[in-house]
C-alpha cells in the first residue's frame, strides 16, 4: 500500500469516525433506557438540552423546549398504557411556555405514578413540568427554577412595577400594553400552575406557591436547590439512581474548539475505611 492510499485511508476514517461515534453513543443510551425501563417497570422520557455549537462558525446556540419536544413528548406518553409510570428525566434551561404547558398537562392526566428526575437543573419551563409530577427527585445541588413569564429580554413582572409606581400619563404607550399583555400572562400562568399542582396538595397551598412561583419574587434564573424546593411544599428527595446519572453520561456536551476548565478522573472515590 502505497503512501497516497494510506492518506486516504486515514481521511476516510477520520470523516467516518464522528458518524461511528454518534451511533455507538445512540446504541449505549438505547440500551440504558430499556435497562432502567425494565428495572423500574417504567417508560422513560429524556428532555435534555444542551448547548450547542456551530460546526463552522462557532457561535454557541442554547436548545430550549419548543413545540417539537412538546409533540414527541406527548407522542410517547400515548403510546403508554395508562397505569405505566413515567419517569422523565429533565436537564433545560426552559422554552416556551405552550410547549411546557402541553407536556405538564399530559404529565398531570397520566393515572400511572410521574417521577420527574432533575440531575443538574430544570429552570422555568422545566420547574413547570416538574410541578404536575407526584415526585420530583434532585440530587443535592441540583435546582429549579421560577417560572414567571417573560416578555421579549423583560420579566413580565416589572413591567406591571414601572406602571404601578408611575403616573399613566408618564409611562409610554408601548409599556403600558406591555404591562397589559404581562398582567394576563402572569395570571393565566398562575391559574394554570395551581391546576398543575393540585395533583400534590390542596387548592389553597396550591394557589399560593402558584402565585410565588409566577408572579416575580425572584429573578428569572434565581436557583431553587433541593431543600428549598422542599420547603416550598414540592414533593423533593434526593434519592437520585446512580443509572440516572450514569445514563447523563452518555447526553455530552458537544465538543468545542477548545477544551473546558475542568477536568477530573472519572472513576468513584471511596474514603479508605470503604476499600478492602
Amino acid at each position: 500500500m502505497g503512501v497516497i492510499d494510506v492518506l486516504w485511508l486515514f481521511f476516510i476514517i477520520s470523516a467516518l469516525q464522528p458518524t461511528l461515534q454518534r451511533r455507538y453513543l445512540d446504541a449505549m443510551r438505547t440500551r440504558k433506557i430499556a435497562q432502567i425501563e425494565k428495572m423500574r417497570g417504567s417508560r422513560v422520557i429524556l428532555l435534555v438540552h444542551r448547548q450547542e455549537t456551530m460546526s463552522l462558525l462557532g457561535f454557541p446556540l442554547m436548545r430550549f423546549i419548543d413545540i417539537n419536544d412538546s409533540e414527541e413528548v406527548l407522542r410517547a406518553i400515548h403510546m403508554t398504557d395508562d397505569d405505566v409510570p413515567l419517569d422523565i428525566v429533565l436537564h433545560t434551561p426552559g422554552g416556551l411556555v405552550l410547549a411546557s404547558l402541553q407536556i405538564a398537562r399530559a404529565i398531570q392526566t397520566h393515572k400511572g405514578k410521574v417521577t420527574v428526575f432533575v440531575p443538574h437543573y430544570a429552570m422555568s419551563g422545566g420547574t413547570l413540568i416538574a410541578l404536575a409530577a407526584d415526585e420530583i427527585v434532585m440530587c443535592k445541588h441540583s435546582v429549579l427554577g421560577p417560572i414567571d413569564p417573560q416578555l421579549g429580554q423583560y420579566p413580565a413582572a416589572s413591567f406591571l412595577k414601572v406602571v404601578d409606581q408611575k403616573p399613566v400619563a408618564e409611562v409610554e404607550d408601548e409599556t403600558l400594553m406591555m404591562a397589559d399583555i404581562g398582567r394576563k400572562a402572569i395570571q393565566q400562568l398562575e391559574a394554570a400552575t395551581t391546576d398543575l399542582l393540585r395533583r400534590t396538595m390542596d387548592e389553597t397551598t396550591a394557589k399560593e406557591l402558584a402565585t410565588r412561583l409566577a408572579s416575580g419574587t425572584w429573578t428569572h434564573d434565581y436557583p431553587i436547590s433541593a431543600e428549598e424546593a422542599r420547603s416550598l411544599g414540592l414533593p423533593v428527595n434526593t434519592d437520585m439512581p446512580a443509572d440516572i446519572l450514569h445514563l447523563m453520561t452518555l447526553y455530552p456536551q458537544p465538543m468545542r474548539r477548545q477544551s473546558g476548565g475542568v477536568e477530573y478522573l472519572p472513576i468513584p472515590r471511596q474514603s479508605k475505611h470503604h476499600q478492602l
